[in-house]
């Protein structure tokens, strides 16, 4: 997922300037978009703080999620935390080497857009899923007591 996450932003940031756009399909764009702040840019417009704040709890995250790996659990569960854990490291690359995180995939219909992320973000979403689809599935297996 790291490898992953590194190849599509290098090719996006060697393809496209700042800002340009490329329309692949009427609801989906490429686009060269520097985040500096957290998921839907939150604390985006602090003056560089948040950097080493969000490359902090990126890195406990991963040390924790490692942990939780290593106690082991079900398929899904264990795809989950590595989703998240490769997300999580691409955006830390990001913010340690560059400053920002590099996003690039827009969607988009008529005048709403959803704001852009990258293969990164991808990972951490649907790992989050997996481990509510796991938890669920866990929930199910147990029995009444009673």
């Amino acid at each position: 997922m790291i490898a992953l996450d590194f190849a599509t932003k290098q090719a996006v940031l060697a393809s496209l300037r700042p800002g340009e756009t490329v329309p692949i399909l009427p609801v989906f764009t490429l686009v060269l978009a520097f985040n500096p702040g957290a998921a839907f840019s939150f604390l985006a417009g602090a003056s560089g703080w948040q950097r080493w704040m969000f490359a902090g709890i990126a890195a406990v995250a991963s040390v924790v999620i490692v942990w939780l790996l290593r106690r082991g659990g079900s398929r899904v569960y264990c795809a989950g935390l590595a989703l998240i854990l490769g997300g999580a490291l691409g955006n830390l690359w990001d913010r340690l080497t560059i400053g920002h995180v590099v996003d690039f995939l827009l969607f988009h219909w008529r005048e709403w857009s959803y704001p852009a992320f990258n293969v990164a973000d991808s990972a951490i979403t649907v790992g989050a899923a997996l481990i509510i689809i796991d938890s669920f599935r866990a929930r199910r297996g147990e029995t009444k007591e009673g």
